[in-house]
């Protein structure tokens, strides 16, 4: 057999391949029925469509709902606006989480995803992971009770252990305190043993005034006198009018006056701080000398 006779026999062996091959696509090709793909295809959009925008709709009409509710309670005002703040934003995710959900899940079962069983296997590997979840589970628990109790609510000053601040968030998982420095702390729940809320009572304004021995003790208190008497009407936030001790040992050697006044919380710092520096202002225009370190303003 010469060479062009073999040339033409392998030809011929890859061109009857190649038909085979095409041969094969082209009937599975005309057995795809496209019309009904199509079909398919178009209603699943357009319920996919319908699904999305009534979520959009609902959750709109939710939250206006939400929010019309809580406007009443706070037109009522039996109840703290920190309370109510919290209430809401808890609310309106525990809302959208569940609309969510129902969404996802709608739209999985019109694309022919088999959800039920995606979920039972989801509670299997729940299951298997429970054991690595304890810590999960006392943030939970730990955060139902910290809402329950009413312990804090968003806008509260509190000191958390060893943090201190104003609480921005709080949800069942973590609770959210921003410094006085401006540092936003994350706390899982199950951390927080000592909640102390200086947000509930009215808070105690504590200012010491250091002096020396030989000061004019009539003259001072004469200065302090004068000074609550002209200041006091200036802030309405104070609730238990100052009290003077007079002169005192304020340990490690020091002497000086301690003025007690209330205020209504959240209120203690700019009081303080005012009257401080104007106790300050009038004893050194009285002509008593002051200790040049005035270190002693007591956190209330």
């Amino acid at each position: 057999m010469d060479s062009s006779t073999m040339d033409s026999s392998i030809t011929n062996s890859v061109v009857q391949g190649v038909e085979e091959q095409t041969s094969l696509f082209a009937k599975f090709w005309h057995t795809i029925n496209w019309n009904q793909i199509i079909k398919m295809t178009i209603s699943a959009a357009i319920q996919i469509i319908f699904f999305l925008a009534l979520f959009f709709i609902v959750r709109k009409l939710g939250n206006l709902f939400i929010e019309r509710t809580f406007k009443k309670y706070r037109a009522k005002k039996s109840i703290s606006p920190n309370r109510l703040n919290t209430l809401n934003y808890l609310t309106q995710n525990l809302f959208q989480g569940i609309l969510g959900f129902l969404v996802v899940y709608a739209i999985l079962s019109i694309l022919g995803v088999p959800v039920g069983s995606l979920l039972a296997g989801a509670g299997v590997i729940g299951l298997a992971l429970s054991l690595g979840a304890q810590g999960f589970v006392s943030d939970i628990v730990n955060g139902f009770f910290i809402l329950l109790e009413k312990q804090i609510d968003i806008g509260d000053v509190v000191e958390l252990d060893e943090v201190s601040g104003t609480v921005v968030d709080v949800n069942l998982k973590t609770t959210q305190v921003k410094s006085f420095d401006g540092t936003l702390n994350f706390i899982p729940n199950r951390y927080i043993t000592i909640v102390s809320n200086k947000s509930r009572e009215d808070m105690r304004v504590m200012i010491e005034i250091r002096l020396y021995p030989n000061s004019d003790m009539e003259v001072v208190n004469q200065v302090i006198q004068s000074v609550n008497a002209r200041m006091v009407p200036e802030y309405p936030q104070i609730t238990e009018e100052p009290t003077n001790s007079g002169l005192i040992d304020l340990g490690s050697g020091q002497t000086g006056i301690r003025i007690i006044m209330y205020t209504l919380n959240g209120q203690q710092y700019a009081v303080q701080y005012a009257f401080f520096q104007e106790y300050l202002n009038e004893l050194t225009k009285a002509g008593i000398k002051i200790p040049i370190h005035q270190f002693n303003i007591t956190q209330p």
